[in-house]
């Protein structure tokens, strides 16, 4: 995949360079990227779409846009939309549990607690629930701050549309998602007592540590072994967890703190080589959802931290 700086051809970075504003994208990349990411559930699919995006901006004429950053919301919207409504029927055929793509995340993202949360796995399965269309309008707006009359332009609807598509998803979404708090020193060392539990067998020591009603998730693809359902209560849960310790953790693995899309997480290593990963979601320090990726192909990605943005929240400000 050609880099977005310089993928298009000495004539596209010749017009680049020269265009005031040339390096729009380069500068609104993190927005960009997290604007799919939040769309698609899939680091790999955001990737392609800046890609078709960046394609699409190297043959504009810069400086006849106004305002690049706009401009380039609205191309990835529809890029993403476009995508979306592509893979909706294969995630349908999906083997198990369907989880989004995790993405290991900074200091900064645990910082602005509606980014923390937008970008959860508790809520992104929630935002799978929603048609396409539904999905963008929620992200731009309630992540984004977007007006509906800037959602508008993007998602193809008339405003007034967009207003009734934005009150119907946030009912939705507010009806089904869950308590939440970011990354935090508090919840880091709920999970290094999860973890000295979880080696030394302590099964008591494990309900204790999560809530009552702590839902476990774990995807495997139909490429390893994993749960093929949600479990849920702390004693089937804990049972769970030192099943798979007997069976997935030995000496020779290594476990590494981590923030994965906000969350805590434990990284399980083989050999130096990432295995699989774990993000655990806690409130009130007690652990309420523990979401277990095992899917080799959504690993792949899983050891660069992503920088992501919600911007200033304008979509027309240049």
């Amino acid at each position: 995949m050609p880099e977005y700086s310089g993928g298009c051809g000495k004539e596209g970075a010749a017009r680049r360079e020269a265009a005031p504003g040339g390096d729009a994208f380069t500068e609104h990349r993190a927005l960009l990227f997290t604007i799919a990411y939040e769309m698609l559930g899939s680091a790999a699919d955001a990737e392609d779409v800046l890609q078709e995006s960046y394609l699409r901006w190297s043959a504009v004429d810069a400086a006849g846009v106004e305002h690049p950053r706009a401009y380039l919301v609205r191309v990835v919207t529809r890029q993403a939309l476009n995508h979306l409504r592509a893979v909706r029927a294969r995630r349908e055929e999906y083997v198990g549990t369907w989880l989004p793509e995790p993405i290991r995340t900074g200091p900064a993202v645990s910082e602005d607690a509606i980014l923390a949360e937008s970008v959860s796995m508790a809520l992104m399965l929630v935002l799978e629930t929603l048609n396409p269309t539904e999905r963008a309008v929620f992200v731009l707006h309630d992540v984004f701050g977007y007006t509906h009359g800037e959602i508008a332009a993007s998602v193809g609807k008339t405003e007034v549309t967009v207003r009734q598509i934005a009150h119907r998803a946030r009912r939705h979404v507010h009806a089904r998602r869950r308590r939440f708090e970011p990354d935090s020193a508090a919840g880091r060392e709920v999970v290094r007592r999860f973890l000295l539990a979880t080696t030394a067998g302590e099964i008591q020591a494990l309900m204790d540590l999560m809530a009552p009603d702590v839902v476990q998730i774990s995807d495997g693809g139909g490429k390893v072994s994993a749960a093929r359902r949600p479990i849920t209560g702390s004693a089937d849960v804990a049972r769970f967890v030192l099943g798979v310790a007997r069976t997935s953790l030995t000496e020779a693995t290594e476990i590494e703190h981590a923030t994965y899309n906000g969350m805590p997480a434990a990284r399980f290593l083989t050999g130096g080589a990432l295995d699989w990963l774990a993000a655990f979601e806690i409130h009130d320090g007690r652990i309420t959802g523990l979401y277990a990726m095992r899917n080799p192909d959504k690993l792949h990605r899983a050891d660069t931290v992503r920088p992501l943005d919600r911007g200033d929240h304008r979509l027309w400000k240049p």
